[in-house]
């Protein structure tokens, strides 16, 4: 009889190692994305950039895959393999970051105009390797955990996404110690140091290779293939599908990156922690404050994924009620503080992706278990428009805090049902190609408002602008450096109240009306469903009768 031997993977220190290994570029790819919102006051202030200004340059993130580059990805991933695809979208990734570091910075130039053109390339280089990265951790995971806790692995490497985005939205001014370019310079060593790890874990990589040819054992990869494009586009329910992702995004990730400064002009949040309000840590504001998220964190993975490992009930429960008394100790340890993150701008908007690391394996438990995909999907659409219309139309701080929770919970909630049914739609060979198109369409609607919010901003707020910018110019007249000039119109803005506060309804009714949207094809995807019998209500691997009957007809014949 043949022994088979065992291969790195096979090895569970060694499985985990790779993916903490993976999950570092995951980690800084995600908080270089999201970290400017935490200092968009600042850059206003001290850069002279316009609402309209700090869009477009998140917006240059988008440009690359708005013309196809996820698709070319995919087929240069199929054709060259995870390393050779990893270092070069990485590395894309990383000078992309290092670029825009050295325009926040003014090496190449003084001028507001050539640090914005500095930026958006950097920022252009640097989205064209960020969604092929995503999509090669994820595919790292499937080759490494195959067979072993692979959705437990695609959880906590998500997990490590949204923990980046939310210490990248609530540390970024502290890092910067109310400077821009420190901010800047550390999100972008943190995407060097995610490539150095992915570095590191090319080492396992090669060997598991050898130690797998040797076995005769290869990679089944399905190719990307443009031509079934076409079958997709005459799906309904893929098209229904697509559209609702391309709409629920383009209402979540663009505000996420105006929460904060929504927060302190709508609700007079404050912008800077009050000093009894800093955690420090080895006498660091920014570590110790980052050891709050990062225990948060902790406590989120082990309430969903510690009761899985225990197949006793009673035992279960027992465990998820000390989790819930020891989280309920250190909330309490820590409410004074804490009551003052809450009306801190960027401490309180870090808590939307936050929350989704708690909600969304609750919620994708429930789709597993319950199905009811359309139908959950249509609930979030509904938090979704309650969210936008609490931090629109009203003026209200605790509805403000319920909309920001109603808003995390749909962040967590659609997800967790539309990417599992989109495996329901699309045949099992096509679905490289339909997340490849999906991921395309959902960058032309954040194309369309990482600009757009801005935009409307501005437009809607001239004298806000026009008094922005009159300051500005007569304090540069004065003699007064940059810095000078950005503490004075902070102090103007945040504590005199001498510059208007910019009003934000308009800009966030825009996506009420995304969350319409969403509503309306989450409708139509749920009737297209009983029309074409893909099962999306059932619970997953349970299979709609349609299917069932063409199966067993098949083998009848």
């Amino acid at each position: 009889m043949e022994t088979i031997k065992r291969t790195l993977k096979d090895s569970a220190a060694v499985r985990w190692l790779v993916l903490i290994l993976i999950s570092g570029l995951t980690f800084s790819t995600y908080w270089f994305q999201d970290f400017f919102s935490g200092i968009k006051p600042l850059m206003i202030t001290e850069m002279g950039i316009t609402s309209s200004q700090f869009g477009t340059l998140i917006q240059w993130t988008t440009w690359a895959n708005v013309f196809g580059m996820i698709i070319i990805g995919g087929i240069i991933l199929d054709k060259w393999g995870i390393r050779r695809t990893g270092i070069v979208f990485g590395l894309l990734a990383t000078v992309g970051a290092a670029l825009t570091a050295f325009g926040a910075a003014g090496a190449f130039s003084d001028d507001l105009n050539g640090q914005m053109w500095t930026m958006m390339i950097g920022r252009l280089l640097f989205g064209s390797g960020l969604e092929i990265v995503c999509v090669i951790a994820m595919r790292t995971i499937v080759k490494w955990f195959k067979g072993y806790e692979l959705a437990l692995a695609m959880a906590i490497n998500m997990g490590f996404g949204r923990l980046g985005s939310t210490l990248g939205q609530a540390l970024s001014i502290d890092i910067g110690g109310g400077v821009v370019s420190p901010a800047v310079n550390f999100a972008a060593t943190l995407i060097g140091i995610g490539m150095i790890m992915f570095l590191i874990y090319i080492m396992f990589d090669v060997k598991l290779d050898r130690q797998m040819k040797g076995q005769g054992a290869q990679e089944e990869d399905e190719p990307f293939r443009l031509s079934d494009l076409v079958k997709l586009i005459t799906n309904r329910s893929f098209l229904f599908i697509a559209l609702l992702c391309v709409t629920f995004y383009s209402a979540v990730f663009p505000f996420m990156q105006y929460a904060p400064d929504l927060l302190i002009n709508k609700y007079g949040f404050t912008y800077d922690l009050p000093e009894n309000a800093v955690i420090t840590l080895f006498g660091n504001a920014a570590l110790g404050n980052a050891s709050i998220y990062i225990a948060l964190f902790i406590f989120a993975l082990a309430v969903t994924l510690i009761p899985s490992y225990i197949k006793n009930k009673s035992r279960k429960i027992l465990s998820i009620v000390i989790i819930l008394i020891l989280f309920g100790v250190f909330i309490y340890s820590l409410s004074d503080t804490l009551s003052l993150w809450l009306k801190n701008g960027p401490k309180t908007a870090s808590l939307i992706p936050l929350g989704s690391i708690l909600f969304t394996p609750i919620f994708g438990k429930i789709v597993d278990t319950k199905g009811k995909a359309a139908s959950l999907m249509i609930l979030g659409a509904f938090l979704l428009i309650f969210a936008h219309l609490t931090l629109s139309v009203f003026n209200s701080v605790t509805l403000g805090y319920i909309g920001l929770l109603a808003l995390g919970i749909a962040f967590s909630l659609v997800p967790a049902a539309m990417w599992p049914s989109v495996a329901k739609i699309v045949a099992e060979n096509r679905l490289g190609t339909a997340y490849a198109a999906m991921f395309t369409i959902q960058n032309w609607g954040l194309n369309i408002f990482f600009k757009g919010i801005g935009w409307v901003l501005d437009k809607s707020n001239p004298e806000v602008v026009d008094k922005i910018e009159s300051v500005r110019q007569s304090l540069e007249t004065q003699g007064l450096t940059k810095l000078q000039i950005s503490e004075r119109l902070q102090e103007m803005q945040l504590v005199t109240h001498e510059i208007p506060a910019f009003n934000y309804t308009n800009p966030i009714l825009m996506l009420v009306g995304l969350g319409v949207l969403a509503l309306f094809l989450a409708i139509l995807l749920k009737r297209a469903d009983k029309k074409q019998g893909y099962g999306l209500g059932l619970p997953s691997g349970q299979k709609p009768v349609q299917v069932m009957e063409a199966e067993m007809q098949a083998n009848i014949e």
